[in-house]
């Protein structure tokens, strides 16, 4: 084979490779394929800013090509939607406010369509298991691949039909526009949550990155990946993950180091996500509110919600909570409203009946810090007291590290039995076999392990005027050196990432 054969066959490869589907590779903010792609696609998306149908349109091919990397003949399901949605919303635009009820009837073909969609991807093979297991006949799981980012899509695809009924938004009339906002492909796997009367306008608008938001962007870019990278993957492939497979081979301190790993493991990984995602639209010119908001500063269990996951919160508030009553009808209901919803979220995270365990924990500690607030409110003149802080800071901390080892063990195995076996065994080590006499010999076997850690909670309780500052910063920089940073950022993210590409967590949900 000649020199020109062997370098046609690499092409032929290469092409094929890029344009092919592996489930095993998918196209992700954090592999070198989607920062080479991404590179062209700036180009492209630059040169064609003055004809704006056809950047649309580029975009949202660009976005079928993104989400068919990840999902394969699924994004059919996607286009499908944007479709159903489009004439839903037409439908709405033509019968409200004058018929209400033909109004609802639409917003519930919406969401049974939508749930229908996730009960059958997401909890088909968990709701036959369970009836197998009442009616003691044999259980044989479906093959159901679940498509990535199911749960992000149609969570938009709802609000933004509830959204028009309330008067809240008109109608896309534009099938692009619409397509464009569902399909877009920064948010489209993990989130954030992006909702039309956000995003539709600024569609319109057909806005152009400045050089502030240039500036935001990469800088949100370089966070999220030495977040993912750096930080989210190391400690979980070198220490985490062994820790949580077998608990019982570990002191107890060791597994309260596993745990306090993985809660900042599953920020540093989704928060990652959401600044890429954030960053990369920016740098197209569009802006979506912040997904997280240092959760780990949260004095109390409602303030945690308000700062983790913000647009899931919000979401659930706006579409769940509030459409069941709210606070509207006493504290009874509002405590069993707060309790419904959190379950819920739970169960949106996936097909475990320990994720409804997890969602109920988080509901039981939002109904208990508003019945203990109901009796007892700290004196406003303590309220800024340092002490008093911290105690809350750390209390409050403590039970989200309890939910988040729920959380991680219901990863770990969908069958209940095996992870709350697991996690039984790891808080009954740390409760019962502490021995804080391994702490020397833990740090000389994970030195860097010890320093990740604590480097990622020190940057998270660091002031947010210094992240700002530090914005402010970058978009004052030339835009050569901005590239110069970004450059030697992948550089050093290429030489400590895992041999294989870590997916996000949050991919599965």
């Amino acid at each position: 084979m000649c020199a020109c054969d062997i370098l046609t066959y690499l092409d032929t490869e290469l092409i094929k490779n890029v344009l092919s589907f592996d489930r095993q590779n998918p196209l992700l903010f954090n592999t070198c394929l989607f920062m080479l792609l991404f590179c062209v696609f700036l180009l492209v998306y630059q040169a064609m800013r003055k004809w704006r149908t056809a950047k649309m349109i580029f975009v949202i091919l660009f976005s079928l090509y993104f989400y068919y990397k990840s999902s394969a003949e699924y994004c059919f399901i996607l286009l499908g939607t944007c479709v159903f949605d489009y004439i839903l919303g037409l439908c709405m635009g033509g019968v409200m406010p004058k018929y209400k009820n033909v109004g609802r009837f639409i917003i519930t073909l919406n969401v049974v369509v939508n749930v229908g969609m996730l009960v059958y991807f997401k909890y088909f093979n968990l709701l036959y298991e369970t009836f197998a297991n009442i009616t003691n006949t044999h259980f044989d799981a479906l093959d159901i691949i679940l498509p990535a980012g199911i749960s992000f899509f149609t969570f938009r695809s709802i609000s933004y039909i509830i959204d028009i009924y309330r008067g809240e938004l008109q109608p896309a009339k534009n099938f692009i526009e619409y397509t464009f906002f569902l399909t877009f492909f920064p948010p489209l796997l993990a989130g954030p949550v992006v909702r039309a009367k956000d995003m539709l306008p600024q569609i319109k608008a057909n806005p152009q990155a400045d050089r502030a938001m240039i500036g935001e962007g990469l800088f949100l870019i370089i966070a999220g990946l030495v977040k993912k990278v750096i930080i989210a993957d190391y400690i979980s492939g070198n220490f985490v993950d062994r820790i949580f497979e077998n608990p019982q081979l570990y002191s107890g301190f060791e597994n309260l180091m596993g745990t306090l790993g993985f809660t900042l493991q599953i920020y540093c990984d989704f928060s990652g996500y959401s600044d890429m995602a954030i960053g990369i639209a920016l740098l197209l010119g569009y802006r979506f509110k912040d997904n997280f908001d240092a959760p780990f500063k949260s004095q109390n269990p409602t303030e945690f919600w308000r700062r983790w996951h913000i647009s899931l919160s919000s979401w659930l508030r706006d579409y769940v909570y509030i459409p069941l009553g709210g606070n509207r009808k006493g504290k009874a209901r509002t405590h069993i409203n707060q309790m419904t919803t959190m379950v819920i979220g739970g169960l949106w995270h996936g097909a475990s009946w320990m994720y409804l365990i997890w969602g109920a924990m988080q509901g039981a500690l939002l109904v208990g810090h508003k019945t203990i607030r109901s009796f007892y409110r700290i004196p406003e003149k303590l309220k800024g007291n340092l002490i008093i802080k911290t105690v809350n800071i750390l209390i409050t901390f403590s039970l989200v590290v309890l939910g988040f080892t729920i959380f991680r063990f219901a990863i770990s195995s969908p069958h209940i039995s095996e992870s709350w076996a697991g996690f039984t065994a790891m808080t009954s080590k740390i409760m019962s076999d502490f021995r804080i006499e391994v702490v020397p010999a833990f740090y000389n076997a994970y030195p860097v392990i010890v320093i990740l850690i604590a480097v990622g909670f020190l940057m998270h309780f660091l002031p947010k005027k210094l992240q700002c500052g530090t914005i402010e910063v970058f978009s004052k920089l030339h835009p050569f050196l901005l590239t110069i940073i970004l450059a030697i950022i992948i550089f050093i993210v290429i030489q400590v990432r895992q041999s294989d590409i870590v997916p996000f967590v949050y991919l599965q949900y």
